[in-house]
């Protein structure tokens, strides 16, 4: 006689992998509480960079979350727009991003920016990570914010976070689901940029390669979170590397 193989249902797998983050979140509030107020002092005191050259050359439009504000940074120069900024003198530079963040964020974000940019810079991805945006949910915000992106510039690149579960402010079993979400994320958005002619950098490493592991007291900032000023200039070599910049000259 043959016996029926029970399924479990997707909303109790669910709720297994919500337990398995809840009490990793508890024994992350146990072991580095600091960690979370170390977070939200680094983020109110991040200021976005702008550039306002008198003759500018090229015109670039950041949005995003933290990592495009630039929090963890010693200072605004040292952001990741900064470094833009720094090679490119007259490059005029907008930055519309806001910590916490998330896609559906940034589309609000393009809704209220003109056009007529050179290149857009999307550095988001993070927060919907971390707070289980739905891939379901996530891909046609991704694919929203493709679609505002190339109505307000010629280039549009994609440039999400590297792999959150390698940051120091997590521990298992949270970063577990934290690395498997932003492998996730990669995916959904490297197809979107594929499919919507939209430029991909790939900041996502194995654990091996990464260099926030490597290096992780130089590249993470206090919080754990958010790179530190020598993390941004990694990212920022990794989208010159990559051809983010390409075909803006000077």
């Amino acid at each position: 006689m043959k016996h029926a193989v029970r399924t479990r249902p997707a909303s109790s797998r669910r709720m297994v992998t919500l337990v398995a983050i809840a009490t990793g979140a508890l024994l992350l509030t146990a072991c580095a509480p600091w960690r979370m107020w170390t977070a939200a002092d680094l983020a109110r005191e991040a200021q976005p960079y702008t550039a306002q050259p008198d003759q500018p050359v090229r015109r670039v439009l950041v949005v995003g979350d933290s990592t495009a504000v630039g929090t963890g940074a010693n200072a605004p120069l040292d952001s990741l727009p900064g470094r833009i900024g720094q090679d490119h003198p007259k490059w005029h530079i907008d930055n519309l991003a806001a910590n916490g963040a998330r896609y559906a964020d940034v589309a609000a974000q393009l809704d209220r920016a003109s056009a007529g940019y050179d290149l857009v810079l999307v550095l988001a991805g993070g927060n919907d990570v971390i707070r289980l945006t739905a891939l379901d949910t996530l891909r046609p915000q991704i694919e929203q914010v493709v679609t505002l992106a190339q109505q307000k510039g010629q280039h549009v690149v994609l440039m999400p976070c590297g792999n959150v579960g390698h940051a120091p402010f997590f521990i298992p079993p949270v970063s577990w689901v934290m690395l498997h979400r932003s492998e996730d994320l990669h995916a959904i958005v490297k197809d979107v940029a594929a499919t919507r002619q939209a430029r991909y950098v790939r900041l996502l490493k194995p654990r091996h390669e990464d260099p926030f592991v490597a290096r992780s007291k130089a590249l993470n900032a206090a919080d754990g979170l958010h790179p530190s000023s020598a993390g941004y200039e990694e990212w920022y070599r990794e989208l010159v590397a990559q051809g983010g910049l390409a075909g803006l000259g000077e």
